[in-house]
């Protein structure tokens, strides 16, 4: 099987390293290799086997697994603001909330801040619907937000690839009044760029839930939640009324998921890193809170 290296660059520091994947060896199995189909149809496009993992991972019989993460994933454990010996569950630990002060922010009105850690892709302005993932196929907005796509034709979107090794709340990336939200159900493929380079649509398949926010400055935009392989479930903490930037907006239960925001054509001009990395094809490793884009 070939192994095409994950390259992604870490903001904070400049330098391009190497993503460490959960379970890479299955993964690549799964989508690279022909005899899996089978296999891929059941772990992918049926919800079964992600929601008994998800009520393993809500037991008390996966807290073992705690340690174990935190060490093969190297994730800094000083930024949560609860102690390991006190969750409960792999949940619990997973979605762990973290001290206010490890995640700061601008509170410009203008300044659009990331809705979550992770692995962050622009897109500046869109080709009529049509973006294209890291080491993926070209996949379209309308698929991915059906009845909704067209005030979108030619705006910009941002990708937000979470990792198990990533805290997984997400927030509000601008002040706004939420005005509208759906759930979509679909398949759970892996938004890895592994499964992403085989060709399933995963924004356009997966199960999904949007909302639509108005905002004074950056217009009305689109957050998304995409849920994948092993995700018990996408938490939406937030559905209604008035929000603030970075309030949190809801949470992933366990594995690797996707957060996309879509804008308005002409509303937000992406920061110069993003848009630099994103045209060598690299993702930015970046915090929630960090800056994203600025309202024009």
């Amino acid at each position: 099987m070939q192994r095409d290296p994950i390259l992604v660059v870490d903001r904070d520091t400049g330098v391009t390293f190497e993503e460490a994947v959960l379970g890479e060896k299955w993964i690549r199995w799964a989508y690279q290799n022909a005899s899996a189909r089978p296999i891929e149809k059941l772990l992918f496009r049926s919800s079964l086997i992600s929601r008994l993992m998800g009520a393993w991972f809500d037991s008390r019989l996966s807290k073992g697994k705690i340690k174990a993460v935190i060490e093969d994933l190297s994730i800094d454990m000083s930024e949560a603001s609860a102690d390991t010996e006190s969750f409960s569950c792999f949940n619990d630990f997973f979605v762990r909330h973290l001290k206010p002060e490890v995640r700061p922010f601008s509170t410009g009105p203008k300044d659009v801040v990331s809705p979550a850690d992770g692995r962050v892709l622009v897109c500046p302005e869109l080709a009529e619907d049509v973006f294209v993932p890291v080491k993926g196929y070209p996949m379209s907005v309308r698929t991915m937000l059906p009845g909704i796509a067209d005030r979108f034709t030619g705006g910009a979107l941002a990708i937000a690839r979470l990792c198990p090794a990533d805290y997984h709340r997400y927030h509000f990336p601008v002040t706004g009044r939420i005005i509208a939200a759906q759930d979509i159900p679909g398949a759970l493929h892996s938004v890895n760029p592994i499964a992403l380079g085989a060709g399933p649509d995963v924004f356009g398949e997966n199960k999904r839930s949007w909302t639509l926010i108005e905002s004074e400055n950056a217009g009305t935009y689109c957050f998304v939640e995409v849920g994948a392989f092993g995700v018990g479930s996408i938490i939406n903490t937030r559905t209604e009324g008035a929000v603030q930037k970075m309030d949190e907006k809801g949470y992933f239960k366990f594995g690797g998921s996707t957060v996309v925001v879509v804008f308005e054509p002409g509303r937000i001009r992406f920061a110069d890193d993003l848009v630099a990395n994103s045209a060598k094809g690299r993702e930015t490793l970046v915090k929630v809170g960090q800056p994203l884009a600025t309202a024009l």
